[in-house]
């Protein structure tokens, strides 16, 4: 199109939109916000609303659709969901004053990280946007802030992948900030990358850093606040200052292993139940469920935070009457965090602060209740919640108890708050009550029944008589206004006049109560940060509490710590499976490791629970390193400072992995990452690839593991043979799942017990998955043959019965069968003869192992 011809309104649209390339542009036009171009095919699709068109001075249409101003919100929603940036572009000058297009700009920018609508948002996730500053020595700076809360968080990342993955791939991580160079560095990651150029820290964010030291992380925080300052264009004083914290003093869960175990959804439904957060969230507010979560992510290697935890969850569990009063006055604290970050960002309404005004009104007798538990650790924490005495009773003063959702049509303020406003309340009242006693007087003095005095927007106040009964009025009686089908509508100059002194009455009422409530929420800013640390106390106390009613509820146990690595859990149940199959059927097992017992193999059929079993262990690890009871009549554990998992199997079909090769990098990270002070599961490592290759890659592992990494390792395997390495390894214990057989039918018994299993019952599992009959009864018959003969006479035999109705069709081939079986007698003799001259005692189990796959490739071929 020839700029030229555009119109001035185009020309300004496309200037700002040019600014805005990666986001959708709502322009204001009057009651609607319009969307052009490539902006209005898009959004016309994701929204499914109509896309029309606009003609120009150049006779070429322009597509366009639009969504109403008053109704803009569930649209920006929608966009917001799919990952989607939205420009809201507005009028910032009158139209009437205008000399030209009305003067318009974007106020503000909306983005997955940047959103504060309650629509949108889960209320009890939090909602990160996170920079990432990477430098030249190839370690990077990750600081995220949740800008509904305003918590703020960073730490330091060395130049190993894995870690930057850690922190990204987080489910409440909504955007990634990085320099322009970085943008295209992500895009494994389902995150929405944005990227900023300003990289200075500006005065007005520097308190944030007051108390950082590391001039890297810095770095972190500029780009992240430059970020919302340009795109948010407000104030961002409920942002907190930077809590740092260090990787290497939190519990280490990569990605893979809080999949697989399960922590915050399951791995099929990625549904919150049949987690353990399912389990474990019993917490009344918001701001606990989101402060839970965050625990789950990064359990604690802080032995005296830890069990100070652990003191608070037993004095709530002894306290039974104080702890369901708590939880009764959790029920009337809202949303402290969200409800400050409202306050500071601009956009708290009236009904926000009736419930902040609840809220503070129940502050103290929860308190109260706290105080008579006497626990040093509780009334430690109850110490940094602020004093809002004042605060309480502006807000019973001044707010009304049921004001409307908007903050500029009046109605917020009591009655008695503000004596000007109370008399123009009572003007507005009184002529209101005077139109009333209007209509009463003309009945009566008219004789019409039916008369009525109204009002609309248009005409203001007006008297309507229908019009049979016009003919009963006196001539002159009124002063005709407006003719209607069925009636006609008439005004007196006393009821202008009482209409004017009403009208004004209400705006200048509507007007003052607006000043009246940015007033009361500029003096709510002033608690800001007693707020925010309030929160985070009443956020823990929830948490701690929601620990202490599961635990009593489903029989939990407080665990101890020991100090020489050692593991004893008696009775150990799963928290998710007991919960599923109810209290009291779930099998207990126990569990011991120890400096004489660092590796479990784990043998038993299909079904049995043996990766159960080893769930099971991680998760009451990780339920004892965020402060909770356990699952099991005692558990005395060491502090792990990692988790690994090799569980499940799943392609990697995005990136074109087998399941074999994802279970090999999992693997690997376990093996390069693991300290003795870890703890690894590794369920069915091998199964991927041929047997041979299997079981000799799961020996080699176990044998790193027990000789160089000595970290604390469950391995279950259906490679029996690897069971006899119990004998060379020192510190490798055989256990197995127990099952039996009653009447040709596999009972699981699901008890752990020691020495390896006797068979693996795979055909069983076969039958119960509902095989067809002949398959069963075949794999049954090939198994006896290979239980009883050597295996090449198997072999030999299943290839003559396969093949035997063919061979007999095709006589005439019968020289080449000949020749084969003599050309496989000969090869046999030559690896006859290899095996004589083996040194058997000088071969490694491994050497053996590939010599042994070597002869049996040249047999079967």
């Amino acid at each position: 199109m020839n700029v030229a011809e555009e119109t001035p309104m185009m020309k300004q649209y496309k200037k700002i939109k040019a600014q805005y390339e990666d986001a959708f542009l709502f322009y204001r036009l009057g009651d609607f916000y319009e969307l052009f171009y490539d902006d209005a095919i898009k959004a016309a699709k994701e929204l499914e609303i109509t896309l029309t068109k606009r003609g120009n001075k150049n006779d070429q249409d322009i597509p366009m659709c639009g969504v109403p101003y008053h109704s803009a919100e569930q649209y920006i929603a929608t966009l917001i969901e799919k990952g989607y940036k939205i420009a809201i572009c507005e009028q910032v000058e009158d139209p009437k004053k205008a000399k030209g297009v009305v003067k318009r700009e974007v106020i503000q920018l909306i983005t997955p990280g940047t959103v504060m609508d309650g629509h949108v948002i889960d209320e009890k996730e939090n909602n990160f946007i996170a920079a990432l500053f990477p430098f030249e020595d190839g370690t990077a700076t990750f600081v995220k802030a949740d800008l509904t809360t305003g918590e703020m968080k960073g730490t330091m990342l060395s130049e190993d992948a894995s870690e930057w993955e850690r922190e990204i791939v987080r489910k409440e991580i909504k955007e990634l900030i990085v320099p322009p160079s970085w943008e295209n560095s992500f895009d494994e990651y389902a995150v929405v990358i944005s990227t900023e150029l300003a990289t200075e820290l500006q005065e007005e964010f520097m308190p944030l850093c007051d108390q950082l030291h590391h001039e890297k992380l810095k770095k972190g925080v500029a780009l992240l606040t430059n970020y919302l300052k340009r795109t948010q264009k407000r104030v961002l004083d409920h942002l907190q200052p930077l809590e740092v914290y260090d990787v290497n003093e939190l519990m280490q869960l990569d990605v893979h292993t809080r999949r697989n175990l399960e922590l915050m959804e399951t791995l099929r439904d990625k549904k919150k139940e049949g987690s353990l957060l399912w389990v474990l969230d019993e917490t009344v507010t918001a701001m606990g469920a989101r402060l839970l979560k965050s625990w789950l992510e990064a359990p604690l290697l802080d032995r005296k935070t830890i069990e100070k935890r652990h003191a608070i969850v037993a004095s709530f569990v002894e306290h039974f009457f104080e702890r369901e009063e708590l939880r009764e006055k959790l029920q009337d604290v809202y949303d402290l965090e969200r409800l400050a970050g409202k306050t500071a960002y601009g956009n708290m309404n009236a009904r926000d602060l009736v419930q902040l005004r609840t809220s503070l009104q129940t502050l103290p007798a929860f308190i109260q209740i706290l105080e008579k538990i006497d626990n040093p650790h509780l009334l430690e924490l109850i110490e940094k919640c602020g004093d809002f005495h004042e605060l309480q009773t502006l807000l019973e003063k001044s707010i009304v108890d049921d004001p409307p959702v908007s903050i500029t049509e009046g109605g917020m303020i009591r009655k008695g708050y503000h004596e000007q406003l109370d008399r123009y309340k009572e003007a507005s009242a009184n002529g209101k009550a005077w139109i009333s006693q209007l209509e009463q007087k003309e009945r009566e003095e008219t004789g019409i029944k039916s008369l009525k005095v109204g009002y609309n927007k248009v005409f203001g106040y007006y008297i309507e008589v229908t019009k049979p009964n016009i003919r009963y009025l006196e001539k002159d009686r009124y002063e005709r206004k407006q003719t209607l089908a069925n009636a006609e509508r008439f005004i007196t100059p006393e009821l202008k006049e009482k209409e004017r002194l009403i009208l004004e009455a209400e705006e200048e009422s509507t007007n003052l109560e607006y000043e009246l409530f940015l007033e009361i929420r500029e003096e709510v800013k002033k608690y800001l940060r007693p707020l925010q640390e309030t929160a985070r106390v009443i956020s823990e106390i929830d948490v701690l509490l929601s620990f202490a009613t599961i635990s009593e509820r489903y029989d939990y146990v407080r665990p101890t710590f020991t100090t020489d690595r050692s593991l004893e859990i008696k009775n150990g149940r799963h928290p998710v499976v007991e919960r599923m199959i109810g209290q009291g059927e779930y099998v207990a097992n126990d569990m011991t490791l120890n400096h004489e017992r660092e590796m479990l193999l784990i043998t038993g059929p299909n079904m049995s629970g043996k990766s159960t079993y080893m769930r099971q262990t991680a998760l009451l690890v990780i339920m004892a390193q965020i402060g909770s009871f356990v699952p099991a009549t005692s558990a005395k554990l060491p502090i792990f400072d990692q988790i690994f998992t090799r569980i499940g199997a799943a392609d990697d079909l995005a990136s074109g992995e087998s399941t074999f090769m994802v279970e090999m990098l999992e693997t690997k990270r376990a093996l390069t990452k693991a300290t003795p002070n870890s703890l690894l599961l590794l369920d069915e490592i091998g199964r991927g690839t041929s047997t041979y290759d299997g079981m000799s890659l799961a020996q080699a592992i176990i044998e790193y593991i027990h000789d160089y990494t000595r970290a604390k390792t469950l391995f279950s395997t259906h490679y029996h043979e690897l069971t006899a390495l119990e004998e060379t390894l020192d510190t490798l214990h055989n256990v197995h799942v127990k099952a039996v057989e009653e009447d040709g039918e596999i009972v699981f018994l699901h008890k752990v017990e020691e020495g390896k299993a006797d068979r693996s019952y795979g055909i069983y599992v076969a039958k119960l998955a509902g095989l067809p009959e002949r398959v069963v009864e075949r794999a049954n018959e090939l198994l006896y043959q290979y239980e009883s003969k050597e295996m090449d006479t198997v072999l030999e035999q299943t290839r003559k019965e396969t093949v035997k109705e063919d061979a007999e069709q095709l006589p005439l081939f019968s020289w080449v069968e000949e020749e084969k079986r003599e050309s496989e007698e000969d090869e046999r003799e030559d690896i006859v003869n290899d095996i004589k001259k083996l040194d058997v005692l000088r071969l490694s189990p491994i050497e053996a192992l590939e010599k042994l796959y070597t002869y049996q490739k040249k047999l079967q071929s």
